[in-house]
C-alpha cells in the first residue's frame, strides 16, 4: 500500500470483510497486505518517515504526520483486525501501552472488575498508575463467571480478563462474562496473548475489545516490542484512535514490518507450539520429581471443557511445581536448563523458562500472589518449536 494509493479507514473495513471468507492459514498470510502499487513489492514497504508533503494546506494524500498515520502501521492494523475477525485494529508501542489506552476510556469514579490471576505488568499499571486517578479495581476469581455478579454496580464500566491466565493457566468462559456484562453496558476486554488469534477469537464470543502483547506469538521471534487492540464498534475505534494519536504510544514502521512478517507464519509456528506443548506437559506430569502441572489441555483441568469450547488447541504455555515444592529446588531447575533459556517474555520460536514470583509477577505483593495460588516455587514454560526430543532431554537433565 503506497502513499500515492492511500486507503481510507472505511475501505480498510470493506477489505477486511472481503477477506472474511478465507480460511485462517490463508488469512494470516494475506490479510492487510497488498502489493505496493508503485513497484509491485509483495511485502509492505517500511515507510520510515516522520511527515508527509502536502499539495496545499489541508490537501494531502491521506497522511499528515506519522504519529497519526503511517502506511506500514495501517497495513498491520488491517491484518490484526482480519485475523481476530474484527472490523478495526490499532497497534501500540507495547502491550502495556495498549492496555493503558483501554483504561484511558474511563473517568475518575469508574470501576473495573479484573481477573485475580493476571500478568504482573497489568496489575502494576492498574494499582500503581490508574488507581491514584480515582479508578477503582476489584480483583475476582473468574474461573466461575458468576463470581463477578456481586461486584457489578452502576459505576462498573469495564471487565478485564485473561484466558488462559498468566501464569496459572486458568480458563474464563468469555460468553458467560459477556452475558453478565451486556445488560449493564459494561465493556469486556480480553487479553488474548497466551492463546493468539490462531487458537481463540474473543470477539466471536461477544467481547468488545481484544488486546495482545504482539511481542509474543504474533511477532514470534523475540525481536520486537508491540501491542494491539481489535474491536468491532466504530465509535469505540474512534475513541481509542483519538487516545492513540493524542498520547503517542505508537510503534515505529520497522517494528510494524516485523510483526507483519511474524503473522505470516503464525499458523505453522502455533501448530508446533501446540504439538510440543502437549508432549512436554505429559512428560512433566509423569515425572516423579514434578508435583502439579498447570496446562489446560489435561481433561481433568477445571477449565478443560470451556477451553475446548472456545479454543482450537491448548498452546505451548504451562507452569509447574516440583514435588519438593521449595524455592531452592526450583532455582536449581531454573538454572540448569541448556535449551530452555531463563528469560522473561514468551511466544518466541525458542523455548523459555521463567520464575514468575521474581520476574514477570514480581510487582504483585507476595501475599496477593500466594492467595491466588502463585507460589514462590512456580516455574513457567514457554515451549518453543525446537525438536521435541531435545526439549524433553533438557528438562529431564535439569530435573535430574
Amino acid at each position: 500500500m503506497g502513499v500515492a494509493n492511500s486507503i481510507s479507514f472505511h475501505t480498510f473495513a470493506v477489505q477486511n470483510n472481503q477477506r472474511a471468507y478465507m480460511k485462517l492459514a490463508t488469512k494470516l498470510i494475506h490479510a492487510g497486505v497488498e502489493p505496493d502499487p508503485s513497484t509491485g513489492a509483495i511485502m509492505t514497504p517500511i515507510y520510515q518517515t516522520s511527515t508527509y508533503v502536502q499539495a496545499a494546506p489541508g490537501k494531502n494524500q491521506g497522511y499528515e504526520y506519522a504519529r497519526s498515520q503511517n502506511p506500514t502501521r495501517f497495513a498491520l492494523e488491517k491484518a490484526m483486525a482480519a485475523i481476530e475477525n474484527g472490523r478495526h485494529g490499532l497497534v501500540f508501542s507495547s502491550g502495556v501501552a495498549a492496555t493503558d489506552a483501554v483504561i484511558k476510556l474511563l473517568s475518575p469514579g469508574d470501576e473495573v472488575i479484573a481477573a485475580s490471576d493476571m500478568y504482573g505488568g497489568t496489575y502494576r499499571l492498574f494499582t500503581k498508575v490508574f488507581a491514584k486517578y480515582g479508578i477503582k479495581f476489584t480483583y475476582v476469581n473468574m474461573q466461575d463467571a458468576s463470581n463477578i455478579l456481586p461486584y457489578i454496580n452502576a459505576n462498573t464500566k469495564l471487565i478485564w480478563l485473561e484466558t488462559p491466565t498468566n501464569p496459572l493457566m486458568n480458563i474464563t468462559d468469555i460468553e458467560a462474562v459477556v452475558a453478565l456484562a451486556k445488560p449493564h453496558n459494561i465493556l469486556v476486554c480480553v487479553d488474548n496473548t497466551f492463546a493468539s488469534p490462531y487458537l481463540q477469537n474473543p470477539l466471536d464470543f461477544g467481547a468488545d475489545i481484544v488486546m495482545h502483547s504482539a511481542t509474543k506469538y504474533l511477532g514470534g521471534h523475540s525481536d520486537v516490542i508491540q501491542g494491539c487492540l481489535v474491536m468491532n464498534d466504530d465509535m469505540l475505534r474512534e475513541q481509542l484512535y483519538f487516545i492513540q494519536k493524542s498520547c503517542g504510544a505508537v510503534p515505529g514502521p520497522q517494528d510494524c514490518f516485523l510483526v507483519l512478517r511474524g503473522i505470516k507464519t503464525l499458523h505453522v509456528r502455533m501448530q508446533r507450539h501446540c504439538e510440543n506443548g502437549e508432549k512436554v506437559a505429559l512428560f512433566l506430569r509423569r515425572h516423579n520429581k514434578v508435583g502439579k502441572v498447570y496446562w489446560n489441555g489435561f481433561e481433568d483441568h477445571p477449565g478443560y471443557a470451556i477451553a475446548k469450547k472456545q479454543m482450537r488447541g491448548f498452546g505451548g504455555m504451562m507452569s509447574f511445581e516440583l514435588a519438593d515444592n521449595s524455592l531452592e529446588a526450583a532455582t536449581k531447575v531454573l538454572s540448569s536448563t541448556k535449551v530452555f533459556s531463563l528469560a522473561e517474555s514468551l511466544g518466541g520460536v525458542e523455548s523459555l523458562i521463567n520464575h514468575p514470583a521474581s520476574m514477570t509477577h514480581a510487582s504483585i505483593p507476595r501475599e496477593e500472589r500466594l492467595k491466588n495460588g502463585l507460589s514462590d516455587s512456580l516455574i513457567r514454560l514457554s515451549v518453543g518449536i525446537e525438536d521435541i526430543d531435545d526439549l524433553i532431554e533438557d528438562l529431564g537433565q535439569a530435573l535430574g
